[in-house]
């Protein structure tokens, strides 16, 4: 499995909150930095090695409690942090150190120093969030597109996954102080507000969500040179994931999943797939190959026209993969398959929920 497989994996499975393989044993994987250290069995959060390794994260801990995007929290700083990565909700940052401290602290490892590590995390989390109830990629905010409400990556949907499981009180957050889980239920509010805001409609219907809206027009927003203004077809499974993931969803919510699935089912492209390969001058590449029976969405979709469109480095929409430079075809995903099971499993299983 891939590192970004992996990351997909977990990032639904926190969305749905609920993992839908068995646990991951830390006794028969080696220990790596990632999503995997939130899934083991509820025991090994009291052993040494989790205690030692919430310990070592506590090391990468910023002055204003958040944590760094892009770096191995396993092995302890011998050195200055890199500024350019910290106090990001990019990547799993600060997301996931929280909820592996919260696993540590739940299962017997209180210490004062990881409480306060925790809490002050958490304050910072809350702090970062704009009025309106979006959150940026860093904080404090970084001149850029940073500032822009970030459901990039699933940034966003962390954050609400992580506020959503502190204010209900559950495991492993049960130790959480009444106030947090009660700022933290304001803020869940104030996010969910924010995603049926930000949902684009067209023609008078609901769709979907760009990978970045701006945080005060609320619009469709550019981040990188490639990532332009446009409804997304991966960013927006995860949004709609977690609007299921709700308990009691009102009319808003439910129409805001109703039309995404819809918008989904239209523009899915069926029978192909990505395939990776080595071109004739030793670079690695993809390309899109029939594949009957296999469907397919876009990463970028036009507003407007929804047409699938791919964007290099010059910024100018394309056609087809083939069109946009090998380094971006090598190094982007602009092909995704995490609809299908988004329309073919959770939806049905979401009617049925909220149906009885």
């Amino acid at each position: 499995m891939s590192i970004r497989t992996a990351w997909i994996a977990a990032a639904v499975a926190l969305s749905l909150g609920a993992c839908a393989t068995a646990p991951v044993r830390a006794e028969t994987q080696p220990l790596t930095w990632g999503t995997s250290l939130a899934k083991q069995d509820a025991a090994w959060y009291a052993t040494p090695d989790a205690r030692r390794i919430a310990d070592t994260i506590i090391l990468y801990q910023s002055a204003e409690g958040g944590w760094p995007k892009n770096t191995d929290l396993l092995v302890a700083p011998t050195g200055p942090l890199d500024p350019d990565l910290a106090n990001s909700f990019d990547n799993n940052g600060t997301s996931l150190p929280l909820t592996f401290l919260a696993k540590v602290i739940a299962a017997g490892g209180e210490t004062p120093a990881r409480r306060a590590a925790f809490d002050r995390g958490v304050d910072y989390v809350l702090a970062a969030q704009y009025a309106n109830g979006g959150w940026p990629q860093f904080f404090p905010l970084r001149r850029g597109y940073y500032t822009h409400i970030t459901y990039n990556d699933d940034a966003q949907v962390r954050l609400l996954t992580l506020v959503k499981d502190i204010a209900a009180g559950g495991a492993p957050y049960g130790f959480v102080d009444a106030a947090r889980k009660a700022r933290a239920a304001d803020a869940l509010a104030r996010g969910i507000d924010v995603i049926l805001k930000t949902q684009i409609v067209q023609d008078g219907k609901l769709t979907v969500w760009c990978a970045q809206h701006d945080e005060v027009t609320l619009a469709p927003a550019w981040a990188r040179k490639f990532e332009p203004p446009s409804l997304s077809g991966y960013e927006s499974v995860g949004i709609t994931r977690f609007l299921m993931s709700l308990d009691r969803p009102s009319p808003q919510i439910i129409a805001a999943v109703e039309g995404s699935i819809a918008w989904f089912r239209a523009h899915g492209i069926a029978d192909i797939a990505v395939e990776r390969f080595t071109d004739a001058n030793g670079h690695p590449d993809r390309r899109v190959i029939p594949a009957p029976g296999q469907t397919l969405w876009a990463r970028f979709y036009e507003l407007g026209t929804n047409r699938p469109i791919f964007m290099g480095r010059d910024s100018v929409a394309k056609g087809s993969l083939a069109e946009i430079e090998q380094e971006r075809r090598a190094g982007y995903n602009y092909w995704d398959g995490a609809a299908a099971n988004l329309i073919a499993r959770d939806y049905p299983a979401w009617r049925a929920r909220i149906a009885g």
